[in-house]
């Protein structure tokens, strides 16, 4: 099982495919890294040596920003926003969407289960 930047990456996989488990990188990062190594897009995992392993471990490790780092960084920029106080800060600090989405209805990913008003009752005509 091949393990780069703490990631232990699927050996029976595509080499693209697997570099994807890689917090930070996607199919466009994962593409690019295997045209600069000359890794072809067919090869698995399990069929790389281990001097192309590390090799993309190097290469993940100085060119990208990825896993612990890239997780530290995103959480940093939001506790600046809610510390800003800005409007993008507050809809954070609240749980609700922050890119403009309605909450009328919907929005339950960011709101969390709906929860029942005491009281409120259907008034029938």
């Amino acid at each position: 099982m091949a393990r780069i930047a703490g990631v232990n990456i699927p050996t029976n996989k595509r080499v693209t495919i697997s570099l994807r488990y890689i917090y930070g990188i996607g199919p466009a990062k994962a593409q690019e890294i295997c045209t600069k190594l000359g890794i072809p897009d067919d090869r698995r995992v399990n069929q790389l040596t281990d001097e192309e392993i590390l090799r993309i471990r190097e290469m993940v490790d100085r060119d990208y920003r990825v896993e612990g780092d890239l997780r530290r960084e995103v959480a940093m920029n939001i506790k600046r926003l809610m510390d800003l106080g800005c409007y993008r800060g507050l809809r954070h600090r609240r749980g609700l969407p922050v890119r403009g989405q309605r909450t009328h209805t919907n929005a339950r990913t960011r709101k969390g289960k709906a929860v029942a008003i005491a009281g409120k009752k259907k008034v029938t005509k």
